[in-house]
Formats: structure tokens, C-alpha cells, sequence
């Protein structure tokens, strides 16, 4: 069986639907999109600041 290796070991399909039914139970069906933009949102800002930093130093370097 495949997983995905974390720091906390394998993690197969099992533990990843305990997880989404976790989250459902917590939090309810409503809330979970509203989560997931709100997560997106935050690692697109984090990839365009990265992103911005890496275009600074290189212009530094120049």
C-alpha cells in the first residue's frame, strides 16, 4: 500500500479519511469551504512574497 511520507510516518488512505471526517465532525460541511479559500488565500500571498524577495536579491546582486 502507498502513502505519503511525513515526519510522523506513513500516512495511507485510511488515516486520510479518519482525518476528513474529523474535520467534518469539528467543524461541519459549511465551514470547511470558507477554511480551504482562507488557506489558499494565505499560500498565495506566501508564494508571491517569496516570490517578490527572490526578484529583490537577485536585483541586488546585479
Amino acid at each position: 500500500m502507498m502513502g505519503y511520507i511525513t515526519p510522523l510516518g506513513m500516512i495511507g488512505t485510511t488515516e486520510i479519511i479518519l482525518i476528513v471526517i474529523l474535520l467534518l465532525l469539528m467543524f461541519g460541511g459549511r465551514k470547511i469551504p470558507e477554511l480551504m479559500r482562507g488557506l489558499g488565500t494565505g499560500i498565495k500571498e506566501f508564494k508571491n512574497a517569496a516570490k517578490d524577495s527572490s526578484e529583490t536579491e537577485d536585483s541586488k546582486e546585479e
